[in-house]
């Protein structure tokens, strides 16, 4: 079964001043539609998706969709920073942050 995105939000509350904007229940939403059975497991699929993403990036590995693109993680150096609203130098300390690249599908798709 194949349906278009605006036909899945065609009638629903997900759009705004003419344009559709794509969150996690949009994608619950998606899936329901596509696979059928209850929206709760809909749910729980999308779920473990973003459950897995995460849990593979806490161990320091990338994901790797297809199409999509290359979830990582990155470590971010400590450094000097400051307050706007005191003026005053504060340490910031290092840190690992999430990176995305996405793909070359995905970038020429919004093109």
């Amino acid at each position: 079964m194949s349906v278009s995105y605006s036909q899945v939000f065609a009638d629903s509350s997900h759009s705004q001043i003419g344009t559709y904007f794509m969150n996690k229940q949009g994608i619950v939403v998606a899936v329901h539609v596509v696979l059928g059975g209850t929206k709760v497991q809909a749910e729980q699929a999308v779920d473990k998706v973003l459950e897995s993403i995460v849990a593979t990036l806490k161990t320091g590995e990338e994901v790797s969709i297809a199409g999509l693109g290359i979830f990582s993680v990155k470590q971010r150096a400590a450094r000097q920073a400051r307050n706007p609203r005191t003026g005053e130098m504060v340490q910031v300390a290092a840190m690992k942050v999430p990176k995305f690249r996405a793909a070359k599908a995905l970038k020429d798709a919004v093109k």
